[in-house]
């Protein structure tokens, strides 16, 4: 059995991670530790916050005793608002305090990108519009070219964990752009784990989301690949390895 920690954020779409542990249907094991949102606010301050050493470094004990193999940060604006030296920081005091191989949820992106051999990539996010530009930046200094970021202005994680498949299609399809190779949807506080592959075949292309992709990053650090459809491309790419 492979047993994945994510250190998660309050509470809001954290049952993804159950769900996304049933689509795969292997023997990974997703357990989640929630850590102190603070303030539930998409304001720079706010997230600079959530995402300090400290609170991050309770959860950790919770997820060893897990037998975690790995730990992921499941937050994308708690990380990437430190922008891309400032994540990578926050990555290695994660990995320092847990002693395991550690990411976040805004380089599960940078690297999914990559994985998918895309580049033109659309972003389509709950946050306010300077916040989103922070995910926009971020993904620049990856390597990235974002041709668009749309924002919805929503302030609250709680809020967002209110939206169901219409808002999210809404979203998405506001937020593509003709020429993006694949969408971007950034929020772990986002329940999109039942949604991806509707998404991609609505808008007829790669869709990575925040849950989805912080999984896969997991995965990635344990070397582990599953195939699940259900997932979406990224959970499909060639060559397939089950084991």
């Amino acid at each position: 059995m492979t047993a994945l920690g994510f250190l998660y954020p309050g509470h809001s779409a954290e049952d993804d991670y159950p769900r996304i542990e049933m689509l795969i249907d292997s023997d990974v094991r997703l357990p989640v530790v929630h850590t102190d949102i603070g303030e539930d606010a998409h304001r720079v301050d706010a997230l600079l916050r959530m995402g300090a050493p400290e609170r991050l470094a309770a959860g950790v004990e919770e997820l060893r005793l897990s037998g975690a193999e790995a730990v992921v940060w499941a937050c994308t604006s708690g990380s990437f608002v430190f922008g891309w030296d400032g994540a990578h920081d926050q990555v290695r005091g994660l990995a320092r305090a847990a002693g395991l191989p550690a990411s976040s949820t805004s380089f599960a992106f940078a690297h999914a990108i990559r994985e998918l051999g895309v580049r033109r990539v659309a972003v389509a996010a709950t946050y306010p519009e300077d916040v989103a530009a922070h995910f926009a930046t971020f993904l620049k200094a990856s390597g990235a070219e974002v041709l668009s970021v749309r924002g919805s202005g929503i302030i609250t994680a709680a809020e967002v964990g209110t939206w169901g498949w219409d808002e999210v299609l809404a979203m998405a399809r506001a937020g593509d752009h003709p020429d993006a190779e694949a969408v971007l949807l950034p929020d772990t506080a986002l329940h999109t784990a039942a949604y991806v592959k509707d998404l991609e075949q609505t808008l007829g292309k790669p869709v990575l989301t925040a849950n989805q992709v912080t999984v896969w990053e997991a995965l990635r650090l344990v070397d582990r690949r599953v195939n699940a459809p259900t997932l979406g491309t990224l959970f499909t790419k060639q060559p397939l390895i089950q084991a």
